[in-house]
């Protein structure tokens, strides 16, 4: 895509720091870091969000991810890392290219805001009514 800045990264046309790289996937610091490490992997393939992605795109990041994960974790020791993914602009997906954020939780640091809600328990009939609902729209391919 051609006013994509991830596919940008990608064809070196904008330079990034990078973390990682293979075939299918390129992995690289994120410039508005939540904490440091925090990290972005993306396919080289453009795909707008988890609908458009390929299937071997999807693994391929994973498989690139728990590399990844096990560097910062080599490098950082961290308490632990967030994988974070988001798919819209509803959720503040800002760049429309599928990234996933791997953000490390340094030892001491404050919770990360997505990883501390509260846990408050639902009403079990809508929880139901609602699982149902998607199970019943799963598709298998």
């Amino acid at each position: 895509m051609e006013d994509c800045i991830f596919c940008k990264i990608v064809k070196g046309e904008i330079p990034c720091t990078k973390v990682y790289e293979n075939d299918d996937v390129l992995a690289f610091a994120d410039i508005n870091p939540i904490r440091d490490g925090h990290t972005l992997i993306i396919p080289k393939v453009h795909a707008e969000n988890i609908w458009e992605i390929s299937g071997e795109s999807l693994t391929a990041i994973h498989l690139a991810s728990r590399k990844v994960a096990a560097a910062m974790k080599k490098a950082l020791e961290p308490e632990g890392i967030a994988f974070v993914q988001l798919n819209g602009r509803g959720v503040n997906q800002i760049v429309m290219h599928y990234h996933l954020h791997l953000v490390p939780r340094p030892k001491g640091a404050p919770e990360l805001p997505l990883t501390g809600w509260e846990m408050i328990p639902g009403d079990m009939e809508k929880i139901k009514e609602i699982a149902d609902d998607i199970a019943g729209a799963v598709q298998i391919a």
